[in-house]
């Protein structure tokens, strides 16, 4: 097999995981996923920033905004109340950094909000009723 073969295989079983996980999920294990694939798109990012590889590095700053979009469209103000208005408040402050990290090339901002990102998950998965099934 050649390496273009085997990296497209690699590719598709990871689209096929994390599709088959998804599926199974939980509202909460959703959210832990995105969270998650969010601080995963901003280490490589970071990675990409480093090695001066600009396009690939907005690529996936892009796709942890839209991560953080869709963690910010779920969440339900009224209801949430001051949290939930205070998580908008962050995930907008997020996208904003990321937006100038990507601009600015600054790996600090981008490492600030990977720090967020984890500080909010943490919080979650200490949420009664959320079981982790990846640990």
């Amino acid at each position: 097999m050649n390496m273009a073969k085997l990296h497209s295989a690699v590719q598709e079983y990871t689209r096929v995981g994390v599709a088959s996980g998804v599926a199974a999920a939980d509202p909460h294990r959703l959210i832990q996923m995105l969270m998650d694939g969010a601080q995963e798109k901003i280490a490589i990012a970071k990675g990409h920033m480093e090695r001066g590889d600009i396009a690939r590095k907005g690529g996936h700053i892009s796709w942890a905004i839209s991560i953080i979009d869709g963690l910010r469209a779920s969440l339900d103000v009224e209801k949430g109340g001051e949290i939930a208005q205070n998580l908008d408040d962050l995930y907008d402050y997020m996208t904003r950094r990321l937006a100038r990290a990507n601009i600015e090339n600054n790996p600090d901002m981008l490492d600030e909000v990977a720090s967020l990102l984890r500080s909010i998950k943490s919080a979650w998965d200490e949420l009664p009723g959320i079981t982790d099934d990846s640990a």
